[in-house]
């Protein structure tokens, strides 16, 4: 089964539960981890493995550190945004990624699929997060 992007079903039902705090200060560490075209990840996606992670130059198991943007209200969406980030002189190749909670059993938040395998030959692979709008947020709540 490939990579198919969803907000993971855990989740929605941890937000009720108060397991997740997006706020810049004061909130939890978000990660995001790459996978190879061989990873399982979607809604039913509940919390990180290293199962069929991306490697490479440049890659820490376990993925990076994220920035984020305090959530906001965007036309009656709630939006969660993150910094862009970048593995730097890295050797990657990826088909998808999940950014999961850190600092919270390692929970999944969301699955995205970049439609085919992204790669890096000892330059940058950045992910780069849309704008933090009602259509566009990475992660909404409409």
């Amino acid at each position: 089964m490939p990579i198919t992007t969803a907000v993971c079903n855990s989740f929605k039902e941890e937000l009720f539960e108060g397991l997740h705090n997006f706020l810049l200060t004061g909130g939890n560490a978000f990660k995001v981890a790459l996978y190879t075209s061989s990873a399982t990840l979607d809604a039913t996606t509940t919390a990180y493995s290293a199962t069929n992670e991306a490697s490479g130059t440049g890659y820490t198991a376990g993925g990076g550190t994220l920035t984020r943007i305090d959530p906001a209200l965007d036309s009656g969406t709630a939006v969660v945004d993150f910094a862009d980030f970048t593995w730097s002189t890295s050797t990657i190749t990826a088909r998808g990624m999940l950014i999961y909670n850190s600092t919270n059993a390692n929970r999944a938040v969301s699955v995205h699929d970049f439609g085919s395998n992204q790669s890096s030959s000892g330059g940058d692979f950045t992910i780069q997060f849309p704008a933090a709008a009602a259509a566009t947020a990475i992660v909404r709540i409409a």
